[in-house]
């Protein structure tokens, strides 16, 4: 295992190597792209230097924004852990796995026996399907014990902590077995970053996925004595700029073995900050639905192939990973990779550059069982919103209130979502409302039955 000097940020990534596209390479040789997924947990829209941070220093992620297409409409489709890490293994909605089966009224905890169900394809399993090594290293949380586990999902290799790292107890597990107990969380981003550069070393012959979903920066904050103490963010900011180190470790390592060009690269987080970190110009936090709960940074390298120094503003989400990676990897049908159909769409085209906008999709936001707001092109629209937020003393009360008329807000114009313009766009929200609807009806029974107010009507 190559041993590193130093750590540095937390963050979402997808490296996909190889020589897929002719035009990219021009050699008659045909390998299929490697994946490689870093993820971030709980980081702001705000948290980076390519997105307006000034108290934190992310040189490398900087980098890799300036070095591929960097976008200001990235979502994830939950404003919470788990229900957000489902969407991005499957391409699908957590709300279509069942509430109990995903515990979707919070997150999967230590001592739940549920999770993933083996009805879902998750991207690992796609991918081994058709020939690919895999690995998990970090954050899982869709499920700790078997039919749930990583390697229950087409991993051939885990690494981390199941779930979060404020729930007890904090085993670090190699595949299935327990290898420390409490983990030395100050260590965790160097560790993981190590065994990200071994199972790309170990595995450069071959077509290889790796999801690197970072522990931090969710709470409580650790980072290495390298980095603490050195950012002007305080802790937080310490924590980011060491997983800022560790993307650029991963990128040194993807030159280094003469991988760079044959790989993409996607960065990005699970949901809005939580206690601390900047939701930059967005309103909300973790565990809302306005954008700053699930708007995140976005970011996609892949040299020869991603333009560099692109921005794109056009709404796409991780829910599309799916089926993007499925293109990647060469199959005409993305959505007969999965045993179920699929929510997301390719954005493969959008991402070279073929084409100017992504594919169209209405984006739904569920908290818990409850779809309170959608986005579809320039417009996003609530219909539903809790009567308390999260994480407060009276949270125990809360309540999700369908709103007594929907609010539309103009996306291009209003970032901080502060401008209801539904009373002037009536036929907007008219079809809109029908789509979602519509949506609706294709879940199960129990998620139509907890938005029954919605879909009657009321």
């Amino acid at each position: 295992m190559t041993k590193l000097k130093a750590p540095s940020l937390l963050v979402i990534a997808i490296v996909l190597t190889g020589w897929w596209l002719p035009a990219a390479r021009g050699s008659a040789q045909q390998r299929r792209p490697n994946i490689i997924f870093i993820y971030a947990d709980d980081m702001g829209y705000g948290d980076l230097g390519c997105y307006g941070a000034k108290a934190i220093k992310t040189p490398n992620i900087d980098h890799m924004a300036a070095e591929g297409l960097r976008l200001t409409s990235f979502y994830s489709v939950s404003p919470i852990c788990t229900p957000s890490r489902a969407a991005l293994m499957t391409g699908r909605y957590a709300a279509r796995m069942g509430i109990d089966q995903m515990q979707l009224r919070n997150v999967l905890f230590p001592t739940d026996k549920t999770g993933l169900p083996q009805s879902e394809t998750t991207v690992a399993r796609a991918l081994k399907d058709r020939g690919y090594a895999t690995a998990c290293i970090g954050k899982w949380h869709l499920g700790r014990v078997s039919p749930h586990r990583p390697i229950d999902h087409g991993f051939d290799y885990y690494f981390g902590i199941p779930y979060s790292n404020d729930m007890s107890p904090t085993p670090i597990m190699r595949n299935g077995d327990v290898i420390e107990e409490p983990a030395k969380q100050e260590t965790l981003t160097r560790r993981y970053t190590e065994e990200a550069i071994s199972f790309i070393e170990r595995t450069k012959g071959r077509s290889f996925f790796l999801y690197l979903a970072h522990t931090m920066p969710h709470i409580p904050l650790h980072a290495s004595d390298q980095f603490r103490g050195k950012s002007a963010g305080g802790l937080y900011g310490d924590v980011i700029e060491e997983l800022d180190w560790s993307v650029g470790e991963v990128l040194k390592e993807l030159k280094r073995a003469g991988l760079d060009r044959d790989t993409i690269v996607f960065f990005s987080s699970d949901n809005g900050p939580w206690y601390q970190g900047s939701a930059g110009p967005l309103r909300g936090r973790k565990g809302w639905t306005f954008d700053g709960g699930v708007r995140e940074p976005g970011i996609v390298r892949w040299p020869g192939n991603i333009r560099p120094g692109g921005v794109s503003d056009e709404p796409v989400a991780t829910v599309d990973f799916f089926a993007t990676v499925m293109a990647l990897a060469g199959t005409k049908d993305p959505a007969s990779a999965s045993k179920q159909p699929l929510d997301g769409k390719s954005i493969l085209p959008f991402l070279l550059g073929q084409e100017r906008k992504g594919p169209e999709n209405l984006y739904l936001f569920f908290d818990g069982p409850y779809l309170q707001t959608a986005r579809a092109g320039r417009w996003k629209i609530h219909v539903a919103r809790w009567n308390i937020p999260r994480y407060t003393a009276a949270s125990g009360q809360q309540k999700n209130l369908l709103l007594a008329k929907p609010e539309l807000y103009d996306m291009n114009v209003d970032l901080g979502e502060s401008y209801d313009v539904a009373a002037e766009q009536a036929n907007v929200i008219k079809g809109l409302k029908s789509r979602i609807i519509s949506a609706l009806r294709t879940f199960p029974k129990e998620i139509q039955q907890a938005n029954s107010e919605l879909l009657e009507g009321r």
